[in-house]
């Protein structure tokens, strides 16, 4: 019978061909299973019991976490991130079983229960001062406008909107993209984006596929290795939190923000919440729920303000 070390090795591989999984998604499911496997102390399959699972639950719950920004330990792992690890062992688990192996039974792990997410947004004032940051006068500046914008009008992911081509035909005003698990889905361009998008292009030299690439001091020198100027997540990162302290925004404000504001705009102006899964690329609408409760203080205050001012008799 083959080990858990071998079987965690086939099933990232399983993941990430059969499955579609991300590069990222399968380092995290290497991640959590390799400290599962270091905790147990078993290499066998049928070697996991409801003991060594519940001392686990135990350990992952009172593990200190690190707080990557400071260096330094945090109380413990949160809720959601013992979540990951019990998803991925979980998924791990149901694989062994389907290879018709005998081992812990995965039905039995219950997820820790979490608090309500709360999505990090910005005001629309906030927004607009964001969205006109750039300088547009420069090549960089409309680069980033144009970022900003598709980030918007899309609600694309990070890394989609990294992967994007610049053969990409926008004048009907959407594109196909390709999302978690190799799922395609079509987003809708605004006008705006579309402008913007265009009149970066048309400025570019370079003969980069990439639609976003770096136009940094660094960029010669990445040209003459011959390596593509593609931006990564990071830098896209770091381009909103400059335009957000520019634009004077105080509180965080990353890509995915932009996602939110995109999702919770959909809502305000009527659209259903099957709608927004769909152009969100969400695989389940559990999801795409989060943005309820923010949608329901919207409606509520709405009513307040508008219901008051009836007359009375």
């Amino acid at each position: 019978m083959q080990s858990l070390s071998s079987l965690k090795d086939d099933f990232l591989q399983y993941i990430e061909i059969e499955r579609g999984r991300s590069s990222l998604t399968v380092r995290n499911y290497d991640h959590y299973l390799n400290r599962f496997l270091k905790f147990i102390k078993t290499d066998s399959p049928q070697g996991v019991t409801e003991q060594m699972m519940r001392e686990y639950r135990v350990y992952l719950n009172r593990l200190p976490a690190r707080d990557k920004k400071k260096g330094q330990h945090e109380e413990t792992l949160d809720k959601r991130t013992q979540n990951y690890h019990l998803i991925a062992l979980r998924a791990f688990l149901k694989y062994i079983r389907k290879r018709g192996m005998q081992s812990y039974d995965p039905e039995r792990i219950e997820l820790a229960k979490t608090k309500d997410r709360e999505l990090d947004l910005i005001s629309e004032k906030e927004l607009h001062n964001l969205l006109n940051a750039p300088d547009s006068s420069t090549l960089a500046g409309l680069r980033d406008r144009a970022i900003l914008e598709l980030l918007f009008s899309t609600g694309l992911r990070v890394s989609e909107l990294c992967s994007l081509s610049r053969d990409i035909d926008f004048r009907n005003g959407e594109i196909s993209v390709r999302g978690k698990g190799g799922k395609i889905r079509v987003v809708f361009i605004s006008h705006d984006a579309r402008e913007a998008v265009g009149a970066y292009l048309k400025t570019r030299v370079d003969i980069d596929d990439a639609m976003f690439v770096d136009h940094s001091p660094r960029a010669h020198a990445r040209m003459e290795r011959e390596e593509s100027l593609r931006l990564t997540p990071r830098s896209v990162e770091r381009i909103l939190t400059k335009y957000a302290t520019l634009a004077g925004i105080a509180k965080k404000c990353t890509p995915h923000v932009l996602r939110h504001s995109f999702a919770t705009d959909l809502l305000y102006n009527g659209a259903d919440l099957r709608t927004v899964q769909m152009m969100l690329g969400h695989a389940s609408i559990t999801t795409t729920q989060i943005y309820t409760n923010v949608t329901n203080k919207f409606l509520r205050d709405q009513y307040e303000k508008f219901h008051s001012k009836r007359k009375k008799d």
